[in-house]
C-alpha cells in the first residue's frame, strides 16, 4: 500500500502557489485495510477515507467507465490492482495529472510539468469529452491562471465546444454549476471564466442573458477594485433589468447574499444619480434598498456601484453622498413622534416627510 500526493496541491507546489488542500491516493490497498489501519470510509460513490490525523481524504486508486450522460454517469472501478498511473489517467487536465511520493519525486507520466512551464491548459485523454463539468473546471482554471500567462490548447478547446454541442450540459445539477461559478468568482479574473464558456457556446446554454449584455465587461472593471463575490455576481448582472435578475438568481439557486445584492444594483443603478438630485426620489431609493433597516446589502450596493466605476473620484463622491443621505435619514424616529400621539399610517407619513426634509439638507 502507497499514498501520493495528487491533484492541486502537486500543481501548486510546482508552481508556487498557494493552495488549501491536500488530495491522497491509495494504490495497492482494500477498502478494509484503509479501515483496519484506521481511516474513516466517507465516499459514497467510490471509496474515499479521511486519514485519523490529519483528516485529508485519502482516495484508492480507481478508474471510470462512462455509463449514462452528466458528470454522475459513470461505473466507477476502484481495486488494489489500479495502477498510479490509470488513475491519473482519468483526470481532466495533464497539469491536475500528477503525482507526487514520499521523497517529494514527482510521478508525470502525462507531461504536466512541460505543460505548467509552456502555461498551457491540456486534456489528458479523449475520456476528457465524458464529463461535462469539464468545461465548467477548465473554465475555471483558465481564469484562476490567467495571470500567469496560462492559456488553453486550441486542441482542448476543441474538445469544449464538441462537449457543449452533444448537449452533455442540460444534464449538469444546477447547484454544481452555481459552486463553479462561485469558486471563478473567487479567481483573479472571473471575467475569463465567462469569456472561455462563450467561446465554446457554453455561456448560452447556461447563461444566454449574458451573450447580449455588457456584464462580462462590467465584471472585468470592477473586479480589481471588490474582493467581494457577492459585489462580483452583481457586477455581472448589473446590466440587466431586475426581473431576469431575480429569474437568473432563481434558476441558479444562488444564495440569499448574492441574490439580494444583484436584486438591489439593478434597482439603484439606473436611478442613482437622478435620485440624489431629489429629497423625495433619494428617500424612495433609501426604501427600496432597506438602507434604514439593515447595513447589509446597503453597504454591498456602495461597494458594487465604486468597483463598477472602478474606484473613480466622482463614484466615491456620489456614494459618499448617498451614505450620508442615508445616515440623515436615519436621525429621524418613532421617538421623535411621542407626543403628536400620531400612530399607524399617520405616524409613518409624518417620519418619512420629517426624513425627507433632512435629506434636503445633504443633497445638493
Amino acid at each position: 500500500m502507497k499514498s501520493f500526493l495528487v491533484g492541486g496541491a502537486v500543481r501548486d507546489t510546482l508552481l508556487g502557489y498557494p493552495f488549501h488542500e491536500k488530495d491522497w491516493v491509495v494504490v495497492g490497498a482494500t477498502p478494509a485495510e484503509m479501515i483496519e489501519a484506521g481511516y474513516t470510509q466517507v465516499g459514497r460513490d467510490f471509496p474515499v477515507f479521511l486519514h485519523p490525523d490529519s483528516k485529508e481524504e485519502y482516495a484508492l486508486a480507481r478508474t471510470e467507465r462512462k455509463s449514462g450522460p452528466g458528470y454522475h454517469g459513470f461505473v466507477v472501478h476502484a481495486d488494489p490492482a489500479v495502477t498510479l498511473e490509470e488513475d491519473l489517467e482519468r483526470r481532466d487536465l495533464t497539469i491536475n495529472a500528477m503525482a507526487m511520493d514520499a521523497s517529494g519525486d514527482i510521478i508525470d507520466p502525462y507531461h504536466g510539468q512541460q505543460d505548467l512551464a509552456d502555461r498551457v491548459l491540456r486534456h489528458v485523454s479523449p475520456h476528457f469529452v465524458e464529463d461535462p463539468l469539464r468545461v465548467l473546471r477548465v473554465a475555471r482554471f483558465a481564469a484562476r491562471y490567467h495571470h500567469l500567462g496560462f492559456t488553453i490548447a486550441p486542441e482542448t478547446a476543441a474538445l469544449l465546444s464538441q462537449i457543449v454541442a452533444a448537449d452533455e450540459l442540460p444534464h449538469l445539477s444546477i447547484e454544481r454549476v452555481w459552486v463553479e461559478i462561485e469558486k471563478a468568482l473567487g479567481t483573479t479574473h472571473p471575467e475569463v471564466f465567462f469569456h472561455t464558456l462563450a467561446d465554446c457556446q457554453a455561456l448560452a446554454v447556461l447563461l444566454p442573458e449574458l451573450s447580449v449584455s455588457q456584464g462580462i465587461a462590467a465584471l472585468a472593471r470592477a473586479a480589481p477594485h471588490t474582493p467581494r463575490l457577492d459585489c462580483r455576481w452583481a457586477s455581472l448582472l448589473s446590466d440587466l433589468p431586475e426581473a431576469r435578475v431575480k429569474a437568473i438568481n432563481q434558476h441558479l439557486k444562488v444564495p440569499n447574499a448574492y441574490s439580494l445584492l444583484a436584486t438591489r444594483i439593478s434597482v439603484a443603478r439606473p436611478t442613482l444619480k437622478t435620485a440624489l438630485k431629489n429629497a423625495s426620489e433619494c428617500m424612495v431609493l433609501i426604501k427600496l434598498l432597506d438602507a434604514l433597516r439593515r447595513d447589509e446589502p446597503f453597504e454591498g450596493v456602495c461597494e458594487t456601484l465604486i468597483a463598477l466605476e472602478q474606484n473613480s473620484d466622482e463614484a466615491n463622491t456620489t456614494i459618499e453622498l448617498l451614505r450620508n443621505a442615508c445616515k440623515q435619514a436615519r436621525t429621524v424616529t418613532a421617538a421623535d413622534f411621542t407626543e403628536s400621539r400620531l400612530t399607524g399610517p399617520d405616524l409613518g407619513a409624518a417620519i418619512e416627510a420629517a426624513r425627507i426634509e433632512q435629506l434636503r439638507e445633504v443633497l445638493p
